[in-house]
């Protein structure tokens, strides 16, 4: 008799994800839109909730973003999806017992931990990454026990000018009471009351045409009730290399950047009570410090230069003037961090690849039936819809390969209850995981319990309290 071919009917592809953010869920439903191809999709998190950084890292206030989680919820219902959470690869199942239980493994683990600044005095208290920030107003785990001390400064600086820095600066000045009614965390809540910050300082390498933030997310700055935005018209002079790059076809983009920081310039100080104000071409060079603590940044002035292509970079002058603060937030990108079993690339800290298929090493060889998807792939760019086209084309070079491989056309039966093997070993090693199913419930007390409190929904942000939850529901239900 001979044996069907991998992913037909009676022989499904069996596919672990790593990871259950956007690009987790995008590989997902790629995957069971192949025509023809019949597959099994077992999606792992560490965490006991799914969705990554729509629910980690989009701010509290930007409910309509987090709406997309209603795709994935069409996804999940897809008989052939499975979900894992709870579930740490790399401790409680190996890259080896993935590659022994699946056909094939997609690594969705995204850049968790952040980039520094690299420079002299980082390790004062004070100075914090802007993902340990938004992390805990979010109520993620791994951030749920940092302290800012926001009750203590007057002015912070945001070093880099992305949207994850508007979201810091927003948060930081905004209102504590309409912020209560979403889905921040009573923590952040409290603390933001208590907080004396008046000032935040946005600080950019590069000049006002090349800031990273979109123009929604400064307007949305410059709308706040409480506080004002200040745009010094010195800071935004275009030099000589901008108008150039501007002319030369630089994303319209920039354009409109600029356009509204020209005309938000010359727009008279409210005398509003707090404030977020811009500077451009700067770098820090040094975090000043006292008796252990931030007091300062020194900032060094840049000019641009232009690469061979065009491109602005800012290039130090050597003179240098210095910010009084309290608080620094590096909002300079984020990082990976490595899976132990599974190569990875220190240089740029993602998952070596060459069209989502995973290498041994950077440059090397392909590592078989491991793929790669979203900022684990790529590093961390893009907005979150930027990740379905990623998905998409590592899930052609997964299926391109399935196709050229000669093994894959007669593939060995599947064992007999063959999809209880992973539910059975994960119960062996005491590894309480919750399925999608449990998450709903879960995800319903959440709404229920921010009704009764007035807010969009109530965040646990102790895994073990959110699993005490889930445990009370399996109780109830059984």
């Amino acid at each position: 008799m001979t044996e069907p071919a991998l992913g037909s009917e009676t022989r499904p592809l069996r596919v672990a994800v790593v990871g259950s953010g956007p690009s987790a869920f995008y590989a997902v439903e790629a995957l069971f839109k192949v025509g023809g191809l019949r597959c099994r999709c077992d999606v792992f998190d560490r965490l006991p909730t799914p969705y990554g950084l729509v629910r980690g890292g989009v701010a509290p206030d930007h409910q309509k973003i987090k709406a997309v989680v209603k795709v994935y919820e069409k996804v999940a219902a897809e008989p052939g999806f499975r979900f894992f959470g709870n579930v740490t690869i790399g401790r409680d199942l190996s890259v080896a017992d993935l590659e022994g239980c699946y056909d094939r493994v997609i690594w969705a683990v995204g850049n968790e931990s952040d980039r520094k600044l690299g420079i002299s005095g980082e390790e004062l208290a004070g100075v914090h990454s802007a993902t340990s920030f938004v992390g805990w107003y979010n109520g993620h785990p791994d951030h749920r026990h940092h302290r800012f001390g926001l009750e203590r400064c007057k002015r912070a600086v945001v070093v880099g000018n992305g949207n994850v820095a508007m979201d810091v600066t927003r948060v930081l000045l905004a209102d504590p009471d309409l912020l209560a009614t979403t889905d921040i965390t009573d923590d952040a809540v409290a603390a933001l009351r208590a907080s004396s910050v008046a000032e935040v300082v946005l600080l950019g390498r590069r000049g006002a045409a090349q800031a990273a933030f979109s123009t929604k997310e400064i307007e949305e700055i410059a709308e706040l009730g409480n506080a004002e935005l200040v745009v010094p018209q010195d800071e935004i002079a275009l030099d000589p290399v901008s108008e150039a790059w501007l002319t030369a076809g630089a994303p319209r983009s920039a354009q409109r950047n600029l356009e509204f920081l020209r005309e938000h310039a010359m727009h008279p100080p409210r005398g509003a009570k707090r404030r977020a104000r811009t500077v451009f071409c700067a770098s820090p060079v040094e975090v000043l410090g006292r008796d252990g603590r931030a007091c300062g940044l020194r900032v060094e002035r840049n000019v641009l230069v232009a690469d061979p292509d065009g491109t602005p970079r800012p290039q130090g002058t050597g003179k240098s003037f210095s910010i009084d603060c309290e608080l620094v937030f590096a909002a300079v990108g984020y990082r990976g961090v490595p899976v132990p079993g599974l190569p990875f690339d220190e240089k740029s800290g993602t998952i070596p690849n060459a069209s989502g298929r995973v290498l041994k090493a950077r440059g090397g060889e392909v590592l078989p039936r491991h793929y790669v998807v979203g900022w684990a792939k790529r590093g961390p760019s893009g907005l979150i819809g930027t990740n379905s086209p990623d998905s998409k084309a590592t899930v052609e070079s997964l299926v391109a390969d399935l196709a050229a491989d000669p093994a894959a056309a007669h593939a060995a039966p599947l064992p007999e209850r063959e999809a209880d093997a992973v539910p059975a070993l994960l119960t062996q090693r005491g590894i309480d995981f919750v399925t999608f199913a449990e998450w709903r419930l879960y995800d319903t007390w959440e709404q229920l319990e921010g009704k009764r409190r007035n807010k969009v929904r109530h965040k646990l942000a102790d895994p073990a309290a959110i699993l005490a939850v889930v445990r009370e529901m399996r109780r109830a239900g059984s």
